[in-house]
């Protein structure tokens, strides 16, 4: 018999739950859990397997397991840490339970002669396996083994697995009585071999049975997690799609290129540009001499010469009587395009605008007039740009560097000022955002969709690769000697302080206690000293007596990551590499190379290093080449970090991978096209079911 559809589960709000008051529901929302159906699409991110009892006998360091007996002894140990060890026995073996945070209530309920059930990591210990801070029961409360494996949600503070499983199985028992989840992709639109139903799908995944492939689980590969991977790749493509559509209802400054300045820098330029740059700088012109907003994305490696051809679009837009506007995402990096940006063309007759959060009282007036006037062409500055009294004259072109450093809203808001002062103008500037961070291809289809590619794959003339080494702590010796021998040989070298700590000050002290350790070490070099907390000033004064040959060594913060140029420096010594990922490695390796010179880079690193960072490290040793560095980086850390969007969620997937599912990926492109075409009123319900409020964030 057919049952009759309940109410959409889109549409019961969580807190329609039994047990969910304010507190929780204020606690869910943090996970942009708002309705049921929300609940149900918050999906594991593993698996335990409760469903059987292990004998102890059985059992092996590193497995999870669920063991039962009898508890032999309950004692106090104190060591290093005090803890309570329990011997708990069954017929098979003997395994302790190691508890270093308890009660005395808790202490007391462990008699010898109760019968427990236990889950956890089995661990070597000093008399054998040993389980930290179990999840136990007394058998006298017969707890039921489990009929399916245990989902392990994302949780957030004061949520509790026990408590989001709860809430998970009354989500569960209302889809099971007929409250329906609504398929909004048509039967005929999933792939080949994905056939399950989406509530099937949503079944399995938070209840796989007592069978269930756990190894396959784990990969992400059963079909109920292809079949709503593919859903979810399709609704950011979908989103996407639909950025795009609304760019297009906007129209944009059209600004030809005529030539009358762009010829005259490359004319003075002391280098001529290479194959790539010519042909990235032909896509940019033609984005800039359409009537609708060019949205662009540039990469290029280390050193592939980015900026001039920011520069030379900058020019396009001043040809044409527009501002163009250069963000970057740190003081340091945003005073050497300002340098270099004046220098190529203050004497073409362009005033270059100078905005940063140092720059303030009079000054900043001053420069506030010049760019609301319209005389400050090309304007360069920090996250200082787009705040609110900040008014451009006629913005023409944003250029945004190091993207993936600043967070959406930011890039929003700056885009935002080519609308006018109260944003009404449905007029929008071109948009350019550059990375030395090369993006996979997978991410890049993904996450800018909505933005056209170029890439510049080619290095200029003179680059020379940059050998590196990995080499332990335990030699710093042999690499002060190294220091020692490369400066006497007229080569400079930079010493990069890290800190896993994200506080500024402590590595700021780091670097000081360094450059101090070093100079009683190399007392005959000139060493100088730069980090986040200087002055800029004095930050571009030490940059500037470095690059002019003052000092031979530079101890600095990673505050060196990006835009900082010095031919002459070969060798760079990276302090616990292991701390940072493989993109900020590349980064600050690119800082050598760029001279005539053969250059090396030491990864300085601190020993015991674990099987990730040692990966890391060989990666980096064996490879110059950064986009296999950032597939490598991807495959690592995740596509979040690797976009700098951990924080708005935007590539927060909840159960697809770039990397694992590139061939679903490729299958949502003829999908997305039909479903726009023949059920356009499923396109938002879809989107609201997988991004929610973050479709915004794709906007930028």
């Amino acid at each position: 018999m057919s049952r009759t559809p309940g109410p959409g589960l889109a549409d019961q709000p969580v807190s329609s739950l039994k047990g969910v008051g304010p507190g929780l529901r204020d606690r869910l929302a943090k996970l942009g859990i708002a309705s049921v159906q929300d609940l149900l699409f918050h999906l594991p991110l593993r698996y335990q397997d409760r469903t059987r009892i292990t004998p102890i006998g059985r059992v092996r360091p590193g497995q999870d397991v669920m063991v039962e007996g009898e508890l032999l002894s309950a004692e106090v140990e104190f060591g290093r840490r005090r803890s309570l060890l329990c011997r708990l026995r069954d017929d098979s073996g003997m395994i302790g339970l190691r508890f270093y945070y308890f009660s005395a209530a808790q202490r007391k309920r462990l008699q010898p002669g109760t019968r427990l059930r236990c889950y956890g990591e089995v661990r070597p210990g000093k008399t054998g396996p040993e389980i930290y801070h179990p999840e136990y029961r007394d058998t006298a409360e017969q707890p039921p083994v489990e009929d399916h494996l245990t989902p392990i949600y994302p949780a957030t503070e004061g949520l509790q697995q026990t408590r989001l499983r709860a809430l998970m199985e009354q989500a569960l028992e209302r889809l099971d009585s007929g409250n329906t989840l609504q398929e909004w992709l048509p039967e005929l639109f999933r792939p080949p071999g994905l056939p399950v139903s989406l509530a099937e799908a949503v079944q399995y995944v938070h209840r796989p049975p007592v069978d269930a492939r756990i190894e396959l689980l784990e990969l992400g590969e059963h079909p109920s997690q292809q079949r709503l991977a593919f859903e979810e790749l399709l609704a950011h493509r979908l989103s996407m799609r639909r950025i795009r559509e609304q760019a297009r209802q906007f129209s944009a400054p059209a600004l030809p290129a005529t030539g009358t300045l762009t010829r005259q820098l490359l004319n003075s330029l002391p280098f001529p540009l290479t194959g790539a740059q010519q042909r990235v700088l032909r896509d940019i012109s033609t984005d800039l001499s359409e009537p609708v907003p060019g949205l662009r994305l540039l990469q290029g490696d280390v050193g592939s010469g980015k900026t001039v051809v920011a520069a030379l679009a900058a020019l396009q837009a001043a040809e044409n009587d527009h501002q163009a506007v250069i963000m970057a995402p740190t003081e340091l990096l945003a005073e050497q395009h300002f340098i270099t940006f004046s220098e190529w063309l203050a004497p073409l007759g362009i005033h270059v605008g100078w905005l940063s959060g140092r720059v303030k009282g009079r000054r900043r007036d001053e420069q506030l007039a010049l760019i609301s006037s319209g005389t400050a062409r090309v304007v360069v500055g920090t996250h200082a740009l787009f705040q609110d009294e900040v008014h451009f004259h006629r913005l023409g072109l944003v250029i945004i560097d190091e993207q993936h450093r600043f967070g959406v809203h930011q890039r929003l808001a700056l885009r935002e000022k080519g609308a006018g002062p109260d944003g009404s103008s449905k007029t929008l500037p071109h948009q350019l955002v550059m990375t030395a961070t090369p993006i996979p291809r997978t991410l890049a289809m993904s996450a800018y969709a909505d933005l056209e590619v170029s890439v510049i794959d080619e290095l200029p003339p003179g680059r020379t690769p940059v050998n590196t080494v990995v080499i332990s702590s335990d030699r710093r010796d042999q690499v002060i000697e190294r220091i020692r021998e490369a400066c006497r040989n007229g080569s400079q070298v930079y010493w990069v302080c890290t800190l896993i700590e994200e506080s500024e000050a402590l590595q700021c002290q780091a670097a000081e206690a360094t450059a101090a350790l070093l100079a009683e070490q190399l007392p005959e070099l000139r060493i100088g000293l730069v980090h986040g907390r200087m002055k800029a000033a004095d930050k571009t004064s030490v940059m500037d007596h470095f690059k002019q040959g003052a000092f031979q060594l530079l101890v600095a913060t990673t505050v060196i990551e990006v835009g900082v140029d010095v031919p002459n420096a070969s060798v760079m010594i990276i302090e616990n590499p292991e701390r940072l990922g493989l993109a900020q490695l590349h980064q600050l390796r690119g800082r050598v190379g760029r001279g005539s010179r053969a250059s090396h880079c030491l990864l300085l690193y601190q020993t015991p290093l674990s099987r990730a960072g040692r990966e890391r490290l060989m990666i980096m040793r064996d490879s110059n080449d950064g986009f296999h560095i950032a597939e490598q980086d991807l495959r690592l850390r995740g596509p979040g970090q690797v976009l700098g969007t951990r924080q708005t969620g935007l590539m927060d997937f909840r159960v697809a991978d770039l990397q694992r599912d590139q061939a679903l990926l490729s299958l949502t492109l003829p999908v997305a096209d039909r479903l726009l075409k023949e059920y356009p009123e499923h396109v938002t319900p879809l989107i609201q079911r997988w991004l929610g409020e973050r479709e915004l964030y794709g906007n930028v």
